[in-house]
């Protein structure tokens, strides 16, 4: 796989950007195409139109089913997830939200939450400021030079998000760090390997 991170070219970006939906459904996933839309298309308007941005405990469970869709399934921290307090989900999205530019304080507190580490952290974290926050990923990671072994902590998801935040600047054109993930990701062809013809 050639690399994506060294390519100064706007338009190899977007070609690989266009792919991510394609990438999603080639992953064989049932529920994945339609959890991604979902993630991508209604989440985050359904957190910004909260007096208090937050989200509920119905969502962070959606968040980590997408999560685990998207990459590895793991049912004993689903579970730990679903177990959460529903006013101490909102209690704690909340007050992670309101962190918000901060590069990894809202992670950190969002982890407090049973089941919940950095990796699913960032999926809220994403959905509510795109242009702060990528989604944790280690296909992504893998991608980014100087990153070596994923350790799913905060300080490690404040590096990464850095060095997206970073491309996605000069990538310019609006690009934010949710699309600098997605088309690493793609790039990589999702967990399954899919590959452009």
């Amino acid at each position: 796989m050639s690399s994506l991170w060294t390519n100064d070219a706007p338009d190899a970006w977007r070609a690989e950007l266009a792919r991510y939906q394609e990438v999603v459904e080639g992953q064989g996933v049932k529920p994945l195409p339609e959890l991604d839309r979902w993630y991508r298309d209604e989440l985050p308007g359904l957190i910004a139109a909260r007096k208090r941005p937050h989200v509920t405990h119905a969502e962070l469970v959606k968040i980590t089913e997408w999560k685990m869709a998207r990459g590895v399934w793991r049912a004993r921290n689903l579970a730990l997830v679903r177990g959460n307090d529903p006013a101490e989900v909102e209690k704690t999205s909340a007050a992670a939200l309101a962190r918000v530019p901060h590069p990894s304080e809202p992670i950190a507190i969002l982890a407090k939450l049973a089941g919940v580490g950095p990796a699913t952290a960032s999926g809220v974290a994403s959905a509510a400021a795109p242009d702060v926050y990528p989604f944790f990923d280690e296909l992504v990671a893998a991608q980014v030079p100087g990153m070596g072994q994923v350790t799913f902590t905060p300080r490690e998801y404040a590096r990464y998000a850095d060095a997206l935040r970073g491309r996605a600047k000069a990538l310019g054109g609006g690009w934010t760090p949710v699309d600098v993930e997605r088309a690493l990701w793609a790039h990589a062809g999702g967990k399954k390997k899919v590959r452009a013809a």
